[in-house]
């Protein structure tokens, strides 16, 4: 198994969180009361139950480099995420950033950020 980083992200219903990203294609590898594991293709995102989070008020994010940025975004849109600027949960559309990649930005219903950007092995 080669190193890796994996986020962990709060989650006040770890149902509705599984629910909401098995939307667009993660799928759920390990839960108990208090944890979540989810997985879409190599991405892994770690969920911890935390009843009292506030979602419009704490700054958990992550970056998710991808090889098809498109797909995810097209994949978030077709699960019924709206594509808006503010609110829960959005996504907004992929835009080139002032250094050169491409990027969108996932909000989900917990108010956890989530960029997901082209990675083109330029970082």
């Amino acid at each position: 198994m080669t190193d890796r980083a994996v986020p962990n992200l709060p989650s006040r219903d770890l149902s509705a969180t599984a629910a909401f990203y098995g939307g667009f294609g993660f799928r759920e590898l390990h839960r108990n009361e208090n944890w979540l594991v989810l997985r879409r293709g190599d991405l892994q995102l770690e969920f911890f139950r935390k009843d009292d989070l506030e979602p419009q008020g704490h700054d958990f994010a992550c970056c998710l480099r991808v090889a098809d940025l498109q797909s995810l975004y097209e994949a978030v849109r077709a699960a019924g995420v709206p594509e808006k600027r503010y609110g829960r949960p959005s996504v907004r559309p992929i835009a080139t950033q002032p250094w050169g990649q491409q990027m969108s930005t996932l909000l989900d219903p917990d108010g956890n950020l989530l960029r997901m950007i082209a990675d083109d092995d330029s970082l």
